[in-house]
């Protein structure tokens, strides 16, 4: 598997560390010394250097020795996974989910709450003590912790840690959610789009090369999309990366407020297809509201219905299907990508009919056919993806080497 080089540059000291970090946690048996050096390009002085700060700073520890031929054995070197925490908190407009991962991206605990009534202030509330609940139930130490990561929806004023209008959320209006949420629970915050937190979720979970490249498709309330290229996700300028919901994938769907017609937002979300299934008379056409809760009750109803054979309630997730594989087509012919993955608070629900209807439907559609075919997975981190992508996102700015880390300030 495909592993970060190091520099042997003087002042790449954080970088070096990341990558030395990164190498023992993704090894599943522990590494020595000598293979770190041989995986990472960094000298064997530069690895011991690095190795003890850590070994001090108590992230990783001596695992035994390994007899591996003539010559001393060598000290392999392990993650010490408790050492470091981190929350994940991904607010969804019907609930808030909770986790708690160690430094290895495993998760400790997990709650979830509805989310409340659609005040700030209250939903702040409600994270803060959810939030200091999960760490005494865990009985770890809040030095442990790194700090929490909000997967939230789009979009996000990114410099002022605002969620600006996100649908669904009414009465949000530009909440400065990262300060609000620091003040309240005394942790530094990150912020993060839910689609790109899902993305580096999936990135840090999966055993993959490190130049993975795949779009995520985010299956949600909304409908969102995030891409990882050379295994970093692409946050975008204003990191806002992956609102899609106006592209057409039906020219004679239902018309859409942004006076297109067939966008996915109107053809591919839940509420557009418990739609669907009213009109083709899969429901009586007498739900109460239009809230995210009774969307979701007649939603798990109607996969609960096709998953029993219900061919009018199949229908309406095959159309759905095909509808998604119109999007996701143009998102693999335009980005060459070498695989797809689908997740997302929805996805579960859906993953049997949309596996055996997507991938057929994306090669026919596929502009790289004749040289590949392009997989097709759902994620291997679960429901919990936003969260667990959230809590990620703090993990990884404490492991992960980034490229970019090394234009250093003078």
């Amino acid at each position: 598997m495909g592993m970060r080089r190091g520099t042997n540059l003087p002042r790449m000291g954080d970088f070096n560390q990341a990558v030395i970090l990164e190498a023992i946690r993704r090894s599943v048996d522990g590494v020595s010394r000598i293979e770190l050096a041989a995986a990472t390009g960094l000298s064997a002085q530069t690895v011991t250097n690095i190795t003890r700060r850590l070994l001090d700073d108590g992230l990783i520890a001596e695992a035994g020795r390994a007899i591996n031929g003539p010559g001393k054995p060598r000290v392999i070197l392990r993650l010490v996974s408790d050492s470091r925490f981190s929350i994940g908190v991904h607010l969804d407009p019907a609930v808030i989910t909770f986790v708690l991962l160690d430094l290895s991206g495993a998760v400790v605990r997990r709650r979830v709450v509805r989310t409340p009534a659609k005040d700030p202030r209250r939903i702040v509330d409600v994270m803060a003590q959810a939030i200091e609940a999960m760490i005494a139930d865990a009985g770890i130490d809040r030095e442990a912790v790194a700090g929490v990561g909000v997967a939230a929806p789009g979009p996000l004023d990114a410099a002022r840690g605002t969620v600006i209008d996100p649908p669904k959320l009414q009465g949000w209006h530009r909440v400065p959610l990262r300060a609000v949420l620091a003040e309240a629970t005394g942790f530094p915050v990150a912020l993060e789009k839910d689609t790109t937190a899902a993305a580096v979720g999936e990135l840090w979970t999966g055993n993959r090369p490190a130049d993975d490249s795949f779009v995520f498709v985010y299956l949600g309330t909304g409908i969102g999309a995030s891409l990882v290229r050379a295994g970093e996700a692409e946050r975008g300028s204003s990191r806002n990366f992956g609102e899609i919901g106006h592209i057409v994938v039906d020219p004679d769907g239902p018309l859409c407020g942004c006076g297109l017609r067939g966008c996915v937002d109107v053809v591919c979300t839940p509420q557009a297809m418990v739609e669907q299934a009213e009109s083709a008379g899969v429901f009586p056409d007498d739900r109460e509201g239009n809230d995210v809760e009774a969307v979701e009750v007649r939603f798990t109803q109607l996969c609960a219905r096709a998953a029993a054979g219900d061919l009018q309630a199949l229908q309406v997730l095959r159309r759905a299907a095909g509808h998604l594989s119109v999007l996701i087509s143009v998102l693999t012919n335009a980005f060459d990508v070498a695989r797809v993955v689908l997740g997302g608070p929805f996805w579960s629900r859906l993953a049997s009919v949309y596996l055996e209807e997507i991938p057929p439907a994306l090669d026919r559609r596929s502009a790289t056919r004749a040289v590949r075919q392009l997989p097709v997975d759902g994620t291997v981190v679960g429901d919990d993806v936003g969260a667990v992508g959230a809590a990620c996102v703090v993990l990884d700015s404490v492991l992960t080497p980034r490229a970019s880390d090394l234009y250093l300030e003078d």
